[in-house]
């Protein structure tokens, strides 16, 4: 059974919970899913599995995929990380050069995807 999507709506009110710096572990966890189905719906495949442990993970970008075990192409990262840098608030470049993502893998650069753009950037109403 396939993943329930997150609503814009709720998803954004994390996001906005979260930017504001009021946010629980609870909107963190789900600002970040949100963010990472979007990341999903602008970057479909299979090729670079995105891990935000606890919370979640995603294939995202065209190109080969994998069957079993660990895939070729992973970006991991905290939620906080994640959040950043897919809201505009962290670079990607500075994020691997403080460490603050673990990448491995000839496709696992997404620095072309990020930020991600939604239908709502009024977030930090």
């Amino acid at each position: 059974m396939a993943k329930a999507k997150i609503a814009a709506i709720v998803g954004e009110a994390s996001i906005r919970k979260e930017l504001r710096g009021d946010g629980d572990r609870d909107s963190s966890a789900l600002a970040s899913r949100y963010l990472l189905q979007l990341l999903a719906e602008k970057a479909p495949g299979h090729s670079v599995e995105v891990r935000v442990p606890p919370v979640g993970a995603v294939q995202v970008v065209e190109g080969p995929g994998h069957t079993r075990g660990t895939p070729p192409n992973v970006v991991e990262m905290d939620a906080a990380t994640w959040i950043a840098l897919a809201t505009g608030g962290l670079d990607w470049d500075a994020a691997i050069a403080e460490a603050r993502v673990v990448a491995s893998g000839t496709r696992a650069d997404l620095s072309e995807l990020l930020p991600i753009t939604w239908e709502n950037p009024a977030l930090p109403a």
